[in-house]
């Protein structure tokens, strides 16, 4: 891929662009990433990472998620030092008009084949988390949470992480 500040990723070996994200979505990916990180480094159970990261799952399957969370044993099997070749427990997309549709349908069927345990799509327009789990070979049906609910995200992944949407989504 073209090294041109753009986020290139590739799904069924079809090639998708997308342009750098805005404000909204760096605070986003900061206020997660501290959150997470926090819970990461008290519990020293594992790797979090950031985009630009490559997820390789195939030849033809690439992508670049916001975050990406494995535990310690994930990492030892999957991470290299140039990507991850393999399927993280945690994957964490920040969505956009542009982006939308490609996040809850074809990358959700994505990580769903490639074993992902748990998806966050986080949209910054309606302040809402979908969470799709794993549930034996297939992803549950996303659980949407919001900040005008007052909800807390928590996971069976990182026990004891609780992330209150009101503080993530603040503006």
């Amino acid at each position: 891929f073209p090294d041109d500040g753009l986020r290139h990723e590739l799904i069924d070996g079809e090639h998708y662009v997308t342009p750098s994200p805005n404000a909204r979505h760096q605070d986003l990916v900061v206020r997660l990433t501290l959150g997470i990180g926090n819970w990461v480094e008290q519990t020293q159970s594992g790797k979090l990472y950031v985009a630009p990261f490559d997820v390789v799952f195939s030849e033809i399957d690439v992508v670049e998620p916001d975050l990406l969370y494995m535990s310690r044993a994930r990492a030892d099997a999957i991470l290299k030092q140039a990507n991850v070749q393999g399927a993280p427990e945690l994957v964490v997309e920040i969505g956009s008009p542009g982006t939308r549709r490609r996040d809850e349908t074809t990358k959700r069927a994505l990580y769903e084949r490639a074993g992902v345990s748990e998806y966050w799509v986080v949209d910054p327009e309606l302040d809402v988390i979908r969470v799709s789990r794993r549930d034996g070979q297939r992803s549950a049906r996303p659980h949407e949470l919001s900040s005008e609910a007052g909800d807390v995200l928590t996971t069976p992944l990182l026990p004891g992480l609780e992330l209150a949407l009101s503080d993530i989504f603040r503006l």
